[in-house]
């Protein structure tokens, strides 16, 4: 009787210790998700709740500093130092600062100046010309981290509020809408001299961005950061008020990735591709009115073992439909390289096929 009420007495407390040991694991929070600000700040006292521009502002000017870049450049008397600076959001409380790739690029010495007055020296870990994001460290680990909105995208038409460093001018504000999603701009209409590759997947926003805005921030009216500003048409080309944004998702998975490693792992097809228009389909009589041409597969790629062809018209990729390369660029950057995927794609007698394409990983010249 004894030894079996020891039994159960020891089976009991194991139990307990099993569920302890569960809800322990379950709740307690990697390194990343002790420093990264999981809901905005109170905005301050005393601003009117019809007043949402200045709410907004408040809960985050502190997030959002000026970056300051110092580098040498060479010129026909020899290498002349040159200054330039942008803007940055602090991503996480132990000292990690997200910026534009093309604001730290080549710099030799980069400061931090925060909205409380103090200036930090930073150190760049690294930074993706692709995505144009980049990290920078600085020694500090009470910074007033913002709260980014990495789980859904925002919707067209929707309050937009941009915060950043134009022209040196600290915690500027803006506001307008956001006016549309998963836009695409060439290096030359980015009115950063071409410095950065064509960019895919971006925010269209009305809220004004200027020079030295590049890494700032693009926030909802929860005060949530959505996205990283990162280039504007400038005046030459004919427009008024468009600015772009990286998606906030896409920005924190960069940043994690150069946190953790320096590098940046990106998936890889081994194709080249070109947009398959409705004017083009209707002109040479294509299968579908939209989706993405497979103009070359590499020899020996993801995309050539799993059987894709020249003239293959994508359409879609798992569920996420293909109405241009945009879309294909932006649904491949949810996955990492290994990663399975289902293409679906119309050949050129207009039959439709589903193909398990397992991710290369991109190689580092591409």
């Amino acid at each position: 009787m004894v030894s079996k009420l020891k039994v159960y007495l020891a089976l009991f407390l194991l139990s307990l210790a099993l569920v302890a040991a569960g809800c322990a694991e379950e709740q307690a929070p990697g390194p990343r998700e002790e420093n990264v600000a999981q809901t905005p700040p109170q905005a301050a006292e005393g601003i009117p709740e019809d007043e949402p521009v200045a709410r907004i502002a408040s809960q985050v000017e502190h997030s959002v500093v000026q970056v300051n870049v110092r580098n040498e450049q060479a010129t026909p008397f020899g290498e002349q130092p040159q200054e330039g600076l942008g803007s940055g959001v602090i991503y996480r409380e132990d000292g990690y600062i997200i910026t534009n790739a093309h604001v730290v690029r080549g710099a030799n010495q980069v400061n931090v100046a925060f909205a409380d007055g103090t200036t930090l020296q930073g150190e760049v870990l690294g930074g993706d010309e692709r995505t144009d994001v980049a990290v920078v460290q600085v020694d500090r680990d009470d910074l007033p981290a913002a709260s980014f909105e990495v789980d859904g995208n925002p919707t067209v038409g929707q309050l937009a509020v941009a915060i950043g460093s134009p022209s040196g001018f600290e915690s500027t504000v803006t506001a307008g809408v956001i006016s549309g999603l998963n836009r695409e701009i060439p290096p030359q209409l980015t009115g950063t001299g071409g410095q950065i590759p064509s960019l895919v997947d971006l925010i269209q926003t009305d809220a004004a961005i200027s020079p030295g805005n590049s890494g700032g921030a693009l926030v909802n009216r929860s005060a949530e950061v959505v996205g990283i500003n990162v280039a504007y048409l400038p005046p030459e080309t004919g427009a008024t008020s468009i600015g772009f944004a990286i998606p906030a998702s896409t920005a924190a998975s960069v940043a994690d990735q150069l946190i953790e490693s320096g590098e940046v792992s990106s998936p890889y097809l081994g194709i080249q591709l070109a947009d398959l228009s409705p004017q083009d389909a209707e002109q040479f009589n294509a299968p579908v009115d939209s989706g993405v041409i497979v103009e070359f597969v590499e020899p020996g790629t993801a995309a050539d073992q799993a059987g894709l062809e020249r003239g293959d018209i994508i359409t879609a990729l798992d569920d996420v439909q293909v109405e241009d390369s945009g879309d294909l660029l932006a649904a491949l950057r949810n996955y990492q390289p290994g990663d399975t995927v289902q293409i679906t794609a119309v050949q050129r007698d207009g039959s439709e096929r589903t193909l398990d394409v397992t991710l290369d990983e991109r190689p580092q010249q591409q």
